[in-house]
Parts: C-alpha cells; sequence; structure tokens
C-alpha cells in the first residue's frame, strides 16, 4: 500500500518540466475556488500604540475620517461578499477543471492552463456537486467538529469523480466519492498532515512558498485518487 511520501515522490517526478504551468494554473484555481486538496490565530491591532477605544475616539474627532473609513469598509465589504457569491458559482467547474488539469499533469498527459476552464459546460452538474458537498459538511460540523472534518475526508475526490464520469449527477459523485473513501480517509489525513514542514517555510517567505506548494500538493492529491480508485477497481475483480 502506497504512502504519502510515495504520493509526494509521484507529485515531483510529474511537476519535473511543468512547474511553471502548474504554478500558474493553481494560483488561478486558487483566485476562483478552485482548490481541492490543498486549501490554504488571532490577534489585536494597535495604532501606534493605541488601545481600540483610544482609536475610536481619536477617529470621532475627525468625522470625515471616519466617514471615509466606513465608506471604505462598505466598498471592501461588499466586494468580498461579491467576490464569495462568484467563487461560490463557478468553483464546482473550476474544481472539475483543475482535478483534469492534475490528472494530466500525473498521467503525463501535456497539462495545459485551458483545462481549468474545460468543465464549464458541465456547470450544472459541477455547481450542484460544490452546493451538496459544503451543505453536507457544514450540516456534519453543527452537530460536531469532528463529523464535519471526516464529512470533508469523505467527499474530497467527488470533483475527480464527477470530471471522469460525465452522465454521473453532483449528487451520485458525492456517494461515490463517499464510498471510495472508506478506509483511505486517515491515509488522505497523513498526505496532508505530510505538508506541514513545507507550509510552515512557505509562511517564513510570506506567502510566496505556497505558489509552489499548492501545485504540488494537489498533484500528490491527483496521484492518491488514481491510486485509490485502481485499488477499488482490483477489489471489485476480486484481485
Amino acid at each position: 500500500m502506497l504512502k504519502a511520501a510515495d504520493f509526494r515522490k509521484m507529485a515531483r517526478e510529474a511537476l519535473k518540466g511543468n512547474w511553471l504551468v502548474a504554478v500558474g494554473t493553481g494560483f488561478i484555481a486558487y483566485l476562483l475556488g478552485g482548490s481541492i486538496i490543498y486549501s490554504g490565530g488571532s490577534g489585536s491591532v494597535s495604532v501606534n500604540g493605541e488601545t481600540a477605544e483610544q482609536a475610536a475616539t481619536g477617529l470621532a474627532a475627525e468625522p470625515g475620517l471616519a466617514a471615509f473609513l466606513l465608506m471604505a469598509l462598505a466598498t471592501v465589504s461588499v466586494i468580498a461578499i461579491a467576490y464569495a457569491i462568484v467563487m461560490t458559482i463557478i468553483g464546482g467547474a473550476v474544481s472539475m477543471g483543475y482535478a483534469k488539469f492534475n490528472l494530466n499533469l500525473i498521467n503525463r498527459n501535456s497539462p495545459k492552463v485551458e483545462d481549468l476552464f474545460s468543465q464549464f459546460k458541465h456547470f450544472k452538474r459541477a455547481f450542484v456537486m460544490r452546493f451538496l458537498k459544503s451543505l453536507f459538511i457544514i450540516l456534519w460540523t453543527f452537530l460536531f467538529i469532528v463529523p464535519g472534518i471526516i464529512a470533508s475526508y469523505s467527499y474530497a475526490m467527488a470533483p475527480y469523480i464527477l470530471y471522469e464520469n460525465p452522465d454521473m449527477t453532483g449528487r451520485e459523485a458525492l456517494t461515490a466519492s463517499k464510498e471510495l473513501m472508506k478506509g483511505n480517509k486517515w491515509r488522505l489525513f497523513c498526505l496532508e498532515i505530510s505538508f506541514i514542514g513545507w507550509s510552515l517555510l512557505s509562511a517564513i517567505t510570506l506567502g510566496i512558498g505556497y505558489l509552489f506548494l499548492r501545485p504540488y500538493a494537489e498533484a500528490a492529491g491527483a496521484a492518491f485518487y488514481r491510486e485509490i480508485k485502481w485499488e477499488k477497481m482490483k477489489q471489485q475483480a476480486g484481485m
């Protein structure tokens, strides 16, 4: 049985000569809400050592500045909400396209940036898959945090399955992913955890390292999907 180190090795080998296109595609996928495997503390803010109350008092003394900041905050909030809505709507199709890209990468089948936008012809199926996946995870999380985490692993392979099975509905892809991930959720967790060192190094580079970590982790995720799918096929064939 292959382990996390094996999937990372497959990813590195597939990325040789493809780093540039993988980094660019991964960045676009991230901006459009199309991540599959890899999704990338709170503290107080002071203004020149002032407390929040002191800062608020200062703003009250400058009504023009306060009005400007409130308008800026409202504008940013509207833009952020609109952006989140757009990502929610198109994220499913983009994640299917990103699944195609990463499978082409792992299979040495000429991955292209255009792969990312190739699945909008299946927009409805992709949207249903993404919407139901988010809904189920949220509902399980309401029960308790752990069931929500387990659900996220159960449905993780849905974009790959939906891409490879054009006759499936979004709901059926989630069910198939849940079945495929039986006995494999811990393996996927270990694969994700194995990138923690790279995540720390990426943080030190002020986030620049994530440009390279994302395609690395996603390629490893595609290798993982290909392997567990093959294992499932052998099991069903009695091999």
